[in-house]
């Protein structure tokens, strides 16, 4: 673990320096201050307006950062030809898979954390434009900790997205891999309606073929809880624990296919 830790940091430490994550923050957080003054045009919804923009934009810049990072922590070693150097050393190529996704997750929780701030930020200082944190006509508060369980999960979500950008990092080429990666993602989003397919096709090839797709597609709908979420919707812990267990095991998965392919490849 020692090795992996030291991978992970060394990941950190160099997506600190590339300026790709400050900007995608810096426009997110633009993003959601633009959405405070979109907000007063709407009167009666600015809040839900400002919570619905804010979760959407920590959510699309943090793909970002999952993707245009994740894509090139296998193949950029690869074509730098780093990659002997680094398997020379003791660190198996196991360590070395871990590492690097270990040090892209801590990236995507400090960007996500900065996000954040500047998203209670815009709503702290809208309640306080408006001259309390819950007035009349409010489904919740302007700073409703609810909001955290909606975060939380798009941090899921795009520890999923990491995974699945390793995981075609360690065979292909950076822009295929951002290809496949989002376009995995964008599968991911409705994955789910495949499960009632058998009520619109009645073909058995069809039919089993939807359903392995089911099962082998990331289900991204489950963790989405933003629309619950700003409409002060309850949100039940078992369901959203379940939720959580399964990107957990998919995303164990992919690391796992992950190892599997990088072991497999030969260097020499």
């Amino acid at each position: 673990m020692r090795a992996a830790s030291w991978v992970a940091l060394s990941v950190f430490r160099e997506s600190v320096r590339d300026r790709v994550p400050y900007n995608l923050v810096l426009f997110a957080v633009m993003l959601i201050a633009s959405s405070f003054l979109l907000g007063q045009l709407t009167a009666g919804q600015d809040v839900k307006i400002i919570k619905d923009l804010g979760l959407a934009a920590i959510g699309v810049f943090g793909l970002f950062i999952a993707i245009f990072i994740g894509i090139g922590l296998v193949s950029k070693e690869v074509e730098k030809k780093s990659i002997y150097s680094l398997l020379s050393k003791p660190i198996s190529r196991q360590q070395f898979i871990i590492g690097k996704f270990l040090g892209l997750v801590l990236t995507l929780a400090v960007n996500l954390a900065v996000m954040t701030i500047a998203y209670y930020a815009v709503l702290g200082l809208m309640a306080w434009k408006a001259g309390g944190l819950f007035l009349p006509g409010w489904e919740a508060p302007a700073l409703d900790p609810a909001l955290l369980k909606a975060v939380a999960m798009i941090f899921l979500q795009l520890v999923m997205v990491t995974a699945i950008a390793i995981l075609f990092s360690t065979f292909s080429s950076p822009i295929l891999s951002a290809a496949l990666t989002f376009g995995l993602y964008v599968a991911g989003q409705f994955s789910g309606d495949l499960r009632h397919f058998d009520t619109v096709i009645s073909s058995r090839p069809a039919l089993w073929l939807t359903r392995v797709l089911y099962y082998l597609l990331p289900n991204f709908a489950p963790l989405d809880l933003k629309a619950a979420v700003v409409h002060a919707l309850p949100v039940p812990a078992g369901l959203a624990l379940l939720n959580a267990a399964y990107a957990c095991a998919y995303i164990s998965a992919l690391l796992v296919g992950a190892t599997l392919i990088f072991m497999r490849r030969d260097f020499k």
